[in-house]
Protein backbone atom coordinates (compact mmCIF):
# COMPACT_ATOMS: atom_id res chain seq x y z
CA UNK A 1 0.00 0.00 0.00
CA UNK A 2 1.02 3.60 -0.47
CA UNK A 3 2.17 5.43 2.66
CA UNK A 4 -0.63 7.43 4.26
CA UNK A 5 1.14 10.73 3.56
CA UNK A 6 1.39 10.07 -0.16
CA UNK A 7 -1.53 11.43 -2.20
CA UNK A 8 -3.39 9.00 -4.43
CA UNK A 9 -2.66 8.94 -8.12
CA UNK A 10 -4.39 11.75 -9.96
CA UNK A 11 -6.40 11.19 -13.14
CA UNK A 12 -3.95 10.37 -15.91
CA UNK A 13 -1.16 9.52 -13.48
CA UNK A 14 0.01 5.94 -14.00
CA UNK A 15 -0.44 3.44 -11.21
CA UNK A 16 2.93 3.40 -9.46
CA UNK A 17 3.34 -0.18 -8.32
CA UNK A 18 3.08 -2.41 -11.36
CA UNK A 19 4.75 -3.03 -14.69
CA UNK A 20 1.73 -1.71 -16.56
CA UNK A 21 2.00 1.55 -14.63
CA UNK A 22 5.64 1.91 -15.61
CA UNK A 23 4.77 1.20 -19.23
CA UNK A 24 2.15 3.97 -19.10
CA UNK A 25 4.76 6.29 -17.60
CA UNK A 26 7.06 5.61 -20.54
CA UNK A 27 4.19 6.34 -22.93
CA UNK A 28 3.38 9.63 -21.17
CA UNK A 29 6.99 10.74 -21.34
CA UNK A 30 7.12 9.91 -25.05
CA UNK A 31 3.83 11.72 -25.69
CA UNK A 32 5.01 14.74 -23.69
CA UNK A 33 8.08 15.37 -25.84
CA UNK A 34 6.82 14.18 -29.22
CA UNK A 35 7.14 16.94 -31.82
CA UNK A 36 8.68 19.39 -29.33
CA UNK A 37 11.69 21.43 -30.57
CA UNK A 38 14.94 20.18 -28.97
CA UNK A 39 15.52 23.35 -26.96
CA UNK A 40 12.07 23.01 -25.35
CA UNK A 41 12.36 19.34 -24.39
CA UNK A 42 13.89 19.95 -20.91
CA UNK A 43 11.06 22.27 -19.87
CA UNK A 44 8.46 19.86 -21.22
CA UNK A 45 10.03 17.02 -19.23
CA UNK A 46 9.68 19.09 -16.05
CA UNK A 47 5.98 19.46 -16.80
CA UNK A 48 5.69 15.73 -17.49
CA UNK A 49 7.36 14.93 -14.16
CA UNK A 50 4.64 16.87 -12.33
CA UNK A 51 1.98 14.87 -14.17
CA UNK A 52 3.64 11.55 -13.41
CA UNK A 53 4.63 12.00 -9.76
CA UNK A 54 3.07 13.23 -6.49
CA UNK A 55 4.89 16.56 -6.68
CA UNK A 56 3.75 20.14 -7.21
CA UNK A 57 6.71 21.38 -9.23
CA UNK A 58 9.94 20.43 -10.99
CA UNK A 59 13.03 22.25 -12.15
CA UNK A 60 16.34 21.33 -13.77
CA UNK A 61 19.66 23.03 -13.15
CA UNK A 62 23.06 22.68 -14.76
CA UNK A 63 26.04 22.24 -12.49
CA UNK A 64 28.00 25.49 -12.27
CA UNK A 65 31.24 26.47 -10.59
CA UNK A 66 29.76 27.26 -7.19
CA UNK A 67 26.38 28.47 -8.50
CA UNK A 68 23.78 26.13 -10.08
CA UNK A 69 22.48 27.47 -13.41
CA UNK A 70 18.72 27.10 -13.69
CA UNK A 71 17.83 25.42 -16.95
CA UNK A 72 14.06 25.20 -16.85
CA UNK A 73 11.07 24.73 -14.54
CA UNK A 74 7.51 23.49 -14.68
CA UNK A 75 6.25 26.93 -13.68
CA UNK A 76 7.17 30.27 -12.12
CA UNK A 77 7.00 28.94 -8.56
CA UNK A 78 9.32 26.03 -9.32
CA UNK A 79 11.75 28.46 -10.93
CA UNK A 80 11.75 30.61 -7.79
CA UNK A 81 12.38 27.52 -5.65
CA UNK A 82 15.41 26.66 -7.77
CA UNK A 83 16.80 30.16 -7.26
CA UNK A 84 16.77 29.66 -3.48
CA UNK A 85 19.48 27.02 -3.73
CA UNK A 86 21.48 29.06 -6.23
CA UNK A 87 21.41 32.02 -3.87
CA UNK A 88 22.24 30.11 -0.69
CA UNK A 89 24.70 27.67 -2.22
CA UNK A 90 23.23 24.84 -0.18
CA UNK A 91 20.44 22.31 -0.47
CA UNK A 92 19.58 18.93 -1.98
CA UNK A 93 20.37 19.97 -5.57
CA UNK A 94 23.79 21.35 -4.66
CA UNK A 95 24.63 18.17 -2.74
CA UNK A 96 23.33 15.86 -5.48
CA UNK A 97 25.39 17.71 -8.10
CA UNK A 98 28.52 17.47 -5.97
CA UNK A 99 28.15 13.76 -5.18
CA UNK A 100 26.38 12.47 -8.29
CA UNK A 101 23.90 10.68 -6.01
CA UNK A 102 20.15 11.22 -5.47
CA UNK A 103 19.21 13.29 -2.43
CA UNK A 104 15.70 12.49 -1.17
CA UNK A 105 14.52 14.91 1.50
CA UNK A 106 11.25 13.63 2.96
CA UNK A 107 10.41 16.26 5.57
CA UNK A 108 12.01 19.69 5.84
CA UNK A 109 10.00 20.63 8.94
CA UNK A 110 11.52 18.18 11.42
CA UNK A 111 14.27 15.67 12.08
CA UNK A 112 17.59 15.41 10.27
CA UNK A 113 16.27 16.89 7.03
CA UNK A 114 15.30 20.11 8.82
CA UNK A 115 18.74 20.66 10.37
CA UNK A 116 20.94 19.50 7.51
CA UNK A 117 20.49 22.80 5.65
CA UNK A 118 18.74 25.03 8.22
CA UNK A 119 18.58 28.26 6.22
CA UNK A 120 17.48 26.47 3.07
CA UNK A 121 14.86 24.50 5.05
CA UNK A 122 13.51 27.72 6.55
CA UNK A 123 13.18 29.46 3.18
CA UNK A 124 11.81 26.52 1.23
CA UNK A 125 9.18 25.66 3.84
CA UNK A 126 8.17 29.33 3.98
CA UNK A 127 7.42 28.91 0.26
CA UNK A 128 5.11 25.99 1.09
CA UNK A 129 7.42 23.07 0.21
CA UNK A 130 7.85 20.17 2.62
CA UNK A 131 9.83 17.59 0.62
CA UNK A 132 12.43 17.83 -2.17
CA UNK A 133 13.89 15.08 -4.31
CA UNK A 134 17.07 15.90 -6.27
CA UNK A 135 18.25 13.48 -8.94
CA UNK A 136 21.59 13.88 -10.74
CA UNK A 137 21.73 14.30 -14.51
CA UNK A 138 24.59 12.85 -16.50
CA UNK A 139 26.57 9.64 -16.33
CA UNK A 140 28.29 7.67 -13.58
CA UNK A 141 31.51 9.45 -14.55
CA UNK A 142 30.15 13.01 -14.73
CA UNK A 143 27.20 14.84 -13.20
CA UNK A 144 26.10 17.77 -15.36
CA UNK A 145 23.17 18.95 -13.25
CA UNK A 146 20.07 17.90 -11.36
CA UNK A 147 16.35 17.34 -11.74
CA UNK A 148 14.62 18.73 -8.64
CA UNK A 149 11.12 17.71 -7.60
CA UNK A 150 9.15 19.76 -5.05
CA UNK A 151 6.33 18.46 -2.88
CA UNK A 152 3.98 20.45 -0.66
CA UNK A 153 3.42 17.63 1.84
CA UNK A 154 6.00 15.49 3.67
CA UNK A 155 6.46 12.00 2.33
CA UNK A 156 8.56 9.49 0.49
CA UNK A 157 8.47 8.29 -3.08
CA UNK A 158 7.54 4.66 -3.50
CA UNK A 159 10.16 2.49 -5.25
CA UNK A 160 8.12 2.63 -8.45
CA UNK A 161 7.74 6.42 -8.23
CA UNK A 162 11.48 6.76 -7.69
CA UNK A 163 12.00 4.56 -10.74
CA UNK A 164 9.76 6.89 -12.74
CA UNK A 165 11.66 9.94 -11.47
CA UNK A 166 14.95 8.31 -12.51
CA UNK A 167 13.43 7.57 -15.90
CA UNK A 168 12.53 11.24 -16.42
CA UNK A 169 16.05 12.24 -15.30
CA UNK A 170 17.54 9.75 -17.75
CA UNK A 171 15.51 11.08 -20.66
CA UNK A 172 16.42 14.62 -19.64
CA UNK A 173 20.10 13.66 -19.65
CA UNK A 174 19.78 12.23 -23.15
CA UNK A 175 17.96 15.39 -24.28
CA UNK A 176 20.76 17.59 -22.92
CA UNK A 177 23.44 15.51 -24.62
CA UNK A 178 21.55 15.74 -27.93
CA UNK A 179 21.15 19.52 -27.92
CA UNK A 180 23.16 21.55 -30.47
CA UNK A 181 26.67 22.54 -29.47
CA UNK A 182 28.02 26.07 -29.75
CA UNK A 183 29.72 25.41 -33.08
CA UNK A 184 26.75 23.73 -34.77
CA UNK A 185 24.63 25.48 -37.35
CA UNK A 186 21.28 24.31 -35.96
CA UNK A 187 20.59 27.08 -33.48
CA UNK A 188 17.54 28.76 -32.04
CA UNK A 189 17.08 32.24 -33.55
CA UNK A 190 20.61 32.02 -34.94
CA UNK A 191 22.28 31.43 -31.60
CA UNK A 192 22.80 28.69 -29.06
CA UNK A 193 19.77 28.21 -26.79
CA UNK A 194 22.20 28.20 -23.84
CA UNK A 195 23.34 31.77 -24.45
CA UNK A 196 20.63 33.22 -22.20
CA UNK A 197 21.57 30.90 -19.36
CA UNK A 198 25.25 31.59 -19.79
CA UNK A 199 24.59 35.32 -19.59
CA UNK A 200 22.95 35.02 -16.18
CA UNK A 201 25.70 32.70 -14.99
CA UNK A 202 28.47 34.99 -16.27
CA UNK A 203 26.91 37.99 -14.53
CA UNK A 204 27.39 36.30 -11.17
CA UNK A 205 31.05 35.62 -11.84
CA UNK A 206 31.70 39.05 -13.27
CA UNK A 207 30.26 40.44 -10.03
CA UNK A 208 32.45 38.06 -8.02
CA UNK A 209 35.47 39.39 -9.93
CA UNK A 210 34.53 42.97 -9.05
CA UNK A 211 34.13 42.05 -5.36
CA UNK A 212 37.54 40.36 -5.41
CA UNK A 213 39.07 43.56 -6.77
CA UNK A 214 37.21 45.79 -4.30
CA UNK A 215 38.11 43.75 -1.22
CA UNK A 216 41.32 42.00 -2.23
CA UNK A 217 39.87 38.58 -1.37
CA UNK A 218 39.69 35.21 -3.11
CA UNK A 219 36.88 33.73 -5.20
CA UNK A 220 35.25 31.75 -2.40
CA UNK A 221 35.06 34.68 -0.02
CA UNK A 222 33.82 37.04 -2.75
CA UNK A 223 31.05 34.60 -3.69
CA UNK A 224 30.16 34.17 -0.02
CA UNK A 225 29.92 37.98 0.39
CA UNK A 226 27.68 38.23 -2.68
CA UNK A 227 25.41 35.49 -1.35
CA UNK A 228 25.24 37.15 2.07
CA UNK A 229 24.29 40.46 0.44
CA UNK A 230 21.57 38.71 -1.58
CA UNK A 231 20.21 36.91 1.47
CA UNK A 232 20.19 40.03 3.63
CA UNK A 233 18.22 41.95 1.01
CA UNK A 234 15.81 39.15 0.13
CA UNK A 235 17.19 38.98 -3.42
CA UNK A 236 18.42 36.19 -5.64
CA UNK A 237 22.15 35.93 -6.22
CA UNK A 238 21.62 37.08 -9.81
CA UNK A 239 19.75 40.19 -8.67
CA UNK A 240 22.54 40.96 -6.21
CA UNK A 241 25.10 40.50 -9.00
CA UNK A 242 23.23 43.05 -11.11
CA UNK A 243 23.53 45.59 -8.28
CA UNK A 244 27.29 45.10 -8.25
CA UNK A 245 27.67 45.26 -12.02
CA UNK A 246 25.61 48.46 -12.28
CA UNK A 247 27.58 50.02 -9.38
CA UNK A 248 24.48 50.31 -7.20
CA UNK A 249 26.38 48.48 -4.49
CA UNK A 250 30.07 48.43 -3.64
CA UNK A 251 31.51 46.14 -1.01
CA UNK A 252 34.54 48.32 -0.27
CA UNK A 253 32.28 51.10 1.02
CA UNK A 254 30.35 48.93 3.47
CA UNK A 255 30.74 49.72 7.13
CA UNK A 256 33.11 47.28 8.76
Amino acid sequence: MRPSDDPPASPGRPGPDDDAGQARAVDLIADGVRGVPPDQVPARLCEVAVRLLPVSGASASLRGDGVPVRLCASGERAGQLAEIQATLGEGPSVHAAATGLPVLVHDLTRGADAVRWPVYAQQITAAGVRAVYALPLGTDAMCVGTLDLYRDTPGTLTPAELHTARLVAGVLTVALMALPREDEADRVDGQSWLNGLATGHDEVYRAVGMIMAQLGVGTDEALARLRAHAFAGGRTVREAAQEVLTHRHRFDTEER
